[in-house]
């Protein structure tokens, strides 16, 4: 690995900053029950591209190693810095998502019970702590990381070979179903592979470990484009629920968290262990990396946008621009972690003006028909429902925060440390509410 020398940019800016485009982001899903949700197998509208939550991670992972195989090269010569920790870390984070979203661990399916939330929660903030945090436990990250490739792709590969209704199957139907199974053989053999260069660096070279991450993005590549071929060809149809008994341990109990839901958990505990390691980073004890925060961030906003048509100033259609948006949000997410120092200026610049806009537009929206209502106003009110009624204030009071949190960028050292830790803590737990609050909203007629 080659050693670099990250910049020493203030922490409690790069934190703020963190936040703030995080809290706008996430604005647009304080909603009832967002409209991809809804009609998650709905053929759409022409122009638009429905890509599945599970083809969207697949996508993201697929640039990532391409990416990765691509710098690995003027890595190796040294022409480039490393930073292996962020690069692991926004690894974990990637399958944290995918296993807490849909119950997809690198092991295969399992019962998506709030147990495995737990555990999906506990793997993304160990990638998290990677990503801001490095030189610290950079060693436990890169084994996690390659006992789940290895371990991960041997199992997925033996589930493949000896399930009867998997490749035996696959393979003698024609079309999508052959390409499904010629795909998984790739991703899950060349994952193995990848798995044992991380735990044995030294078994092979680096242009080898460049030509398999190549062929690994590629793969994840042709295996969603699988996925979503098969979606379309073979869209999945709403079984009525065989009435079971609940375990009595509430853990093993099946976790009814839809899409939206469960990233608002996982970001929650983000904001709250964000607040934990302020402290200490505060105190100069921990080092902070605001190239893996920064392009943790990015990767975040673009499983946004990709899965479900989320942008800091709204929803929109999902058509080949928004995906193309989402590909360079990735792409620079992912070069940021792997080489840190180059775009960290670009990308902080970028963010903020992101997030001043993310926090003006939204409440802009939202306050013009509270205008109109007080000029002309109607001789019955109609009544609003409190559960959207408080939605509606919460809405306002973080985009007044974010608003005033993107001046404190332009003017940094305006908020005292320990206050921001503070301020993190609490927007962690108050997404935790909104979290709940959206769990109980009646769902869009």
């Amino acid at each position: 690995m080659v050693p670099h020398d990250r910049q020493k940019t203030p922490a409690i800016r790069d934190i703020l900053l963190f936040v703030v485009v995080l809290s706008t982001y996430l604005y647009p899903l304080f909603r009832r029950k967002t409209v991809t949700e809804t009609r998650e197998h709905d053929p759409g509208h022409p122009g638009e591209f429905n890509i599945t939550l599970e083809a969207a991670i697949l996508l993201v992972l697929s640039v990532f190693m391409l990416l990765f195989g691509i710098l690995l090269f003027p890595i190796y010569q040294g022409d480039l810095p490393y930073a292996p920790d962020s690069t692991y870390g926004l690894f974990l984070v990637i399958v944290a998502l995918q296993v807490i979203t849909m119950g997809r661990t690198p092991f295969g399916d399992v019962h998506r019970s709030w147990l495995v939330i737990i555990i999906g929660i506990a793997a993304g903030v160990t990638g998290m702590g990677a990503c801001f945090i490095p030189h610290v436990a950079g060693e436990i990250v890169r084994v996690l990381v390659g006992v789940i490739l290895a371990a991960g792709g041997a199992m997925l590969l033996g589930q493949l070979v000896f399930r009867r209704e998997r490749a035996p199957t696959w393979l003698s139907s024609p079309g999508i179903l052959r390409q499904l199974a010629i795909a998984c053989a790739i991703v899950y053999i060349v994952a193995f592979l990848l798995g044992a260069i991380t735990l044995l660096p030294a078994i092979a070279t680096g242009l080898l470990t460049s030509v398999l991450l190549l062929v690994y993005g590629a793969g994840l590549l042709y295996l969603a484009w699988c996925i979503q071929v098969l979606e379309r060809t073979y869209p999945r149809r709403a079984r009525p629920a065989e009435p079971k008994r609940p375990p009595r341990f509430f853990l093993a109990r099946e976790a009814p968290l839809p899409f939206t839901t469960a990233l608002l958990l996982f970001l929650g505990v983000l904001l709250a262990f964000l607040a934990i390691l302020l402290v200490p980073v505060n105190a100069g004890t921990l080092p902070f990396s605001p190239d893996g925060q920064l392009g943790l961030l990015l990767v975040i906003m673009a499983i946004q946008v990709l899965a479900v048509g989320e942008t800091p100033v709204g929803q929109f259609r999902r058509s080949w621009v928004l995906l193309l948006t989402g590909l360079v949000f990735v792409g620079l997410g992912v070069f940021s972690c792997i080489v840190p120092g180059i775009l960290t200026d670009m990308l902080r610049v970028m963010l903020g003006l992101l997030n001043l806009a993310g926090g003006i537009v939204p409440l802009a929206v939202r306050l013009y028909p509270v205008v109109q209502q007080l000029l002309n106003p109607l001789a019955v009110p109609v009544p609003v429902p409190p559960q959207l009624r408080n939605l509606l204030v919460t809405q306002t009071v973080l985009n007044i925060v974010g608003i005033l949190f993107g001046t404190s960028m332009l003017l940094p050292g305006l908020i005292p440390g320990m206050l921001t830790a503070a301020i993190l803590f609490c927007n962690g737990l108050l997404l935790f509410v909104l979290a709940r609050v959206l769990s109980t909203l009646p769902p869009a007629g």
